[in-house]
């Protein structure tokens, strides 16, 4: 994997239009994400998605949650937003995530290495959340924060090929 490097505001943008251009608490507790219902490698293979491989749409959905959050974040910490909102937007990111890796599975590739994104996120999330809101404590938790979705872009960006060759599409340039 190569160095971090902090992704710029259009990453996230820019993403979700090469998928879609090519298929035409009240306390840290309540940052809950249920893992039953998480994909497994074997369920990976066996669960047919809800969307039938809709992959431009589950990626759109969870680049739009992840934004969400980031604005969901900043607004916490000049105290617009509660922890149960950035609570609901992180479970949101979760069932987006596990569409997204269901959309990747009807075409037989795999995404387990994203996994462990919503625990990852979760402990930093919850820590964040556990001190007094402030842009300062923000600050402070963004860089792990980042780092977890940037993983998560990165990851998503080395399938776009072996996507598009699964649906007869070639490669970008």
């Amino acid at each position: 994997m190569g160095t971090y490097q902090e992704p710029s505001p259009s990453t996230y943008s820019s993403a979700a239009s090469y998928f879609s251009r090519s298929a035409s608490a009240q306390s840290t507790a309540s940052l809950t994400y249920s893992y039953a219902t998480a994909p497994t490698p074997t369920t990976l293979r066996t669960q047919q998605p809800r969307s039938q491989g809709d992959v431009p749409n589950a990626v759109k959905n969870l680049l739009l949650s992840v934004k969400e959050l980031q604005e969901c974040l900043r607004e916490w910490s000049v105290g617009e937003a509660s922890e149960g909102k950035v609570s609901d937007v992180y479970v949101r990111i979760g069932t987006n995530l596990n569409s997204t890796i269901q959309a990747f599975a009807f075409h037989k590739i795999d995404l387990s290495e994203i996994l462990s994104v919503p625990k990852e996120l979760r402990t930093v999330l919850e820590q964040c959340l556990a001190e007094d809101e402030s842009p300062e404590v923000l600050d402070g938790y963004l860089p792990a924060i980042r780092q977890i979705l940037y993983r998560l872009l990165e990851a998503l960006q080395a399938r776009q090929d072996q996507w598009r060759s699964s649906v007869g599409l070639g490669p970008l340039n």
